[in-house]
């Protein structure tokens, strides 16, 4: 059975996108939720790019309290979710 992952970038966006590119190599359905902008630094486009050779779009968030539904919601779809 394929586990599915969802990551999450609240505090530190970069390290997050880190973390899901890496989790790519497992057999695991893989959700990339950002809370509020990716940055548009050079080290937030590697791994965007990373997550886009395995097929994975980020879904960036508003930040504020409408978001978090939607957030909560993925959590409850998930069966492991790393916050970063």
């Amino acid at each position: 059975m394929v586990k599915r992952v969802l990551v999450v970038a609240r505090h530190n966006p970069v390290e997050a996108l880190r973390v899901a590119a890496g989790l790519t190599l497992a057999d695991a359905s893989l959700s990339v939720v950002t809370l509020g902008p990716v940055p548009d630094t050079e080290e937030a486009q590697v791994q965007l790019e990373a997550l886009a050779f395995a097929e994975v779009t980020p879904r960036a968030l508003p930040t504020g309290p409408a978001s978090w539904s939607e957030v909560a919601r993925a959590i409850v779809d998930s069966d492991a979710v790393y916050m970063l």
